[in-house]
Formats: C-alpha cells, sequence, structure tokens
C-alpha cells in the first residue's frame, strides 16, 4: 500500500488496494462494494494488523455500533500506522466502550424536538427528516449511534405519512434535510418518491441532502442519479469529509457529476484528535474540497456522544485552527466552526475575538497579523451641512 501523503495534493485512485485485481472487474459497481464492505473482526485481520485496543474494540462494536467499511475508504487505510487519521474514523477502539460522565446518548436533544416519528424541528423554519438508519460505512464519533446501524438499544422509528402530513400543515417550514443514516443508499426510485413527494408541497422552498456516500462510495453518484436529482431543484447537497486523504480521483469524479448536475456542494467536518486538527492539515483539506467545487461549510466541535473522548478535542483546538486560517488562504476555503449546544441549543458559531473593544465611537479591531484598526462609528450628518446642501443643490441648473 505505502505510505499516502496527508498533504498531498493530488487527486488518485487506490484500488484495488487490498482487495485481488480481478476485483477491478466489478469494482466501480456500488452494489458490489456494499457487499464487499469489511465487517468482521477476520475480514479486518486479513487485511490489517490491528492493535490491541483495536481488536477489543471490533469485539465491543457489536453491541453499540456496528462496524462497516467500504472497500473504497478501506484503501485509503495505511496499515503500518496505528495513528492513520482513516482508521481512526472507522475501525473501533477500547475507549468506545467507556462513557465519559458529559457524554449522552442524544447529544443534539433530537428525540426531544420530535414531533412526529423521525422527523426533527428544532429551528423555526427548517426540519430534519431522519429516513433510514443505514450508511454505507459507520463513523466511529456518529451522533446517532443511538440508532444508526441497528444493533444498538435504540431503533429509528420514521411514520412516513405522519411525517408528509405535519410538513403539509407547518406552513412556516421552509426548508427540509434529509438525513439519517445517508439517504443516498435508497435506490433512484425510492429516493425520487420521498423528493417528489416533499417538492409538491408548496411552501417548501429547497431541499438538503445529508450524505457520505460520495466520500465512502462514489461509485453510487451515477449519472442516473444526477438526472433524477437535476429535477427536484434548489437542492442542496451537504457531504462529510474530515481529512485530504479521502478526496481521492473517484470521489473528485463523483463530486464533480453532482456540480455538473447543479447541485450546491458544501462539506460539513468534524473536528477529531489525532485526524484533522492541525492547521497544516486542515489547509490542504479546504483547498481539495475547493478543487472539487464542494465549499467548506461547517467545522463541527466534536459532540458529546457516548464512547468519544477520545476522538474529541478542546474548543480553543478549534478557534486555533480558524485563526491559522483566516488570512492565510482564500475566504471561501473557511468554514464556520460550530458547536451544537449540548442537549438540543442548535448551532452556535465561534470565532476567534477579533473585537478588542467597542464602544459609541468606535470599534478596536484586531486582524489576522495582529495589527490594531478603528473603524468608527456612524456620524449623524448635522443639521446646518444638512440645509447648506439643500441650497446648494436648488442653486445648480
Amino acid at each position: 500500500m505505502g505510505h499516502i501523503s496527508d498533504l498531498d495534493p493530488a487527486f488518485r485512485s487506490h484500488a484495488p488496494g487490498y482487495w485481488p485485481a480481478e476485483a477491478m472487474t466489478e469494482w466501480h459497481d456500488h452494489t458490489w462494494q456494499l457487499k464487499n464492505r469489511v465487517s468482521s473482526l477476520s475480514a479486518l485481520e486479513a487485511r490489517i494488523k490491528l492493535t490491541d485496543e483495536e481488536r477489543a474494540g471490533v469485539l465491543l462494536a457489536g453491541t453499540k455500533l456496528a462496524m462497516s467499511i467500504t472497500p473504497h475508504f478501506f484503501n485509503l487505510i495505511d496499515p503500518n500506522d496505528p495513528d492513520c487519521p482513516i482508521r481512526r474514523q472507522v475501525i473501533p477502539r477500547l475507549e468506545e466502550g467507556w462513557d465519559a460522565p458529559e457524554e449522552m446518548a442524544d447529544p443534539c436533544g433530537e428525540d426531544s424536538h420530535m414531533p412526529v416519528p423521525g422527523l426533527v424541528h428544532r429551528y423555526p423554519d427548517r426540519v430534519l427528516f431522519l429516513v433510514t438508519d443505514r450508511c454505507a460505512s459507520y463513523c466511529r464519533y456518529c451522533t446517532r449511534s443511538r440508532v444508526v446501524s441497528g444493533v444498538g438499544d435504540q431503533h429509528l422509528e420514521t411514520q412516513w405519512e405522519a411525517a408528509f402530513k405535519y410538513l403539509e400543515e407547518h406552513t412556516e417550514v421552509r426548508d427540509v434535510l434529509l438525513s439519517g443514516g445517508d439517504p443516498l443508499l435508497f435506490s433512484d426510485a425510492k429516493l425520487e418518491k420521498i423528493l417528489s413527494r416533499i417538492r409538491a408541497i408548496p411552501h417548501i422552498q429547497f431541499l438538503r441532502i445529508g450524505s457520505r456516500i460520495p466520500i465512502f462510495l462514489p461509485q453510487r453518484i451515477t449519472p442516473q442519479l444526477c438526472e433524477m436529482l437535476k429535477k427536484y431543484h434548489p437542492l442542496f447537497i451537504s457531504v462529510h469529509t474530515n481529512h485530504p486523504r479521502e478526496l481521492t480521483l473517484e470521489v473528485k469524479e463523483a463530486l464533480g457529476r453532482l456540480a455538473d448536475a447543479g447541485v450546491p456542494l458544501g462539506n460539513q467536518s468534524v473536528l477529531l484528535k489525532g485526524v484533522n486538527d492541525s492547521v497544516e492539515v486542515q489547509k490542504a483539506l479546504v483547498h481539495k474540497l475547493l478543487m472539487c467545487r464542494v465549499r467548506p461549510y461547517y467545522l463541527y466541535q466534536c459532540d458529546l456522544i457516548r464512547g468519544s473522548s477520545h476522538l474529541r478535542t478542546s474548543v480553543s483546538k478549534g478557534l486555533e485552527l480558524i485563526e491559522g486560517l483566516r488570512g492565510h488562504t482564500t475566504g471561501y476555503a473557511i468554514p464556520q466552526f460550530v458547536i451544537d449546544g449540548p442537549g438540543g441549543g442548535g448551532k452556535i458559531p465561534l470565532n476567534p475575538n477579533y473585537v478588542v473593544h467597542r464602544d459609541r465611537e468606535k470599534t478596536v479591531l484586531r486582524n489576522y497579523e495582529g495589527e490594531i484598526f478603528e473603524y468608527p462609528e456612524p456620524t449623524t450628518i448635522p443639521s446646518l451641512e444638512v440645509e447648506r446642501l439643500k441650497e446648494q443643490s436648488t442653486c445648480c441648473p
């Protein structure tokens, strides 16, 4: 396999990687990718040497959040690096079995804002529609691990007709986000049935899909899927990429097909210890995203999901990263750092403190280089000056 540089700006295919050369005959078929996911201890150990912590984590995973890794994504794992940023995201570790006191099963408070099973209405004009509990691969820090993958104590219940009726009756809703799980796992026909039903509601202005399929399973982004999605504009897709190594040639091509279909693309990253908690890795990531026509949108502080303490950083680390990007690269490349208020507070934006002082006369600002500038408050035009200007205007020919 060889080591893949974290800061390599190139887009490369890593197939067949851990698979035999003959696998290439079906490699580009997304159904083959799904059937050949690595989802057991034996399949893992047949390909890489696990650490003791990883092996114990896999044995525990079957009762909390399933393990599943597509061949495409598995090929990005460095077999010689136990701290590989890809394997930290998808291979369970022993630390998942310990719940820190501050951690929660539902850190975003979604269950308490669910008027209809499967529909979360937390913000005034938009809703989150949880349409499935399955993903192509499972992130070990998943904020919905309580309901995703089918092995936990809680199961996702979506009451479809009740959800559609709620959307029809609540005219304040103008924006619907489809998530789960991953909606792009559905067949084109099933996904279109959902999209067309929502699009038929007059007051809903646009649709969004949250998906990691373009990253985990780029083979799923077929021309046929893109043609179908074009019918439901304005339609936005938020993808989830955490590390520049994830942006392969196949991923770039898949994102390009979506962009060519007129779908605006934004990326939502989660700040993870040992994965993307350096300015160098963040800069490489956002630059590659822009090359894929994806706008870096959010950088999330990792939610307080149970068993995630080994992956969480401090809040100050996130602010440090934004500080390291602001002014040092194009503004389009800088995501908004946010914390989802624990227990259901919604997204709260955080920024480095660029306001040094503010009073009635001025605001004192600090730029990215540490230089200080004063910006004065607006000056009211004196009444005598107004009269003078009026007299001057009447004298004009």
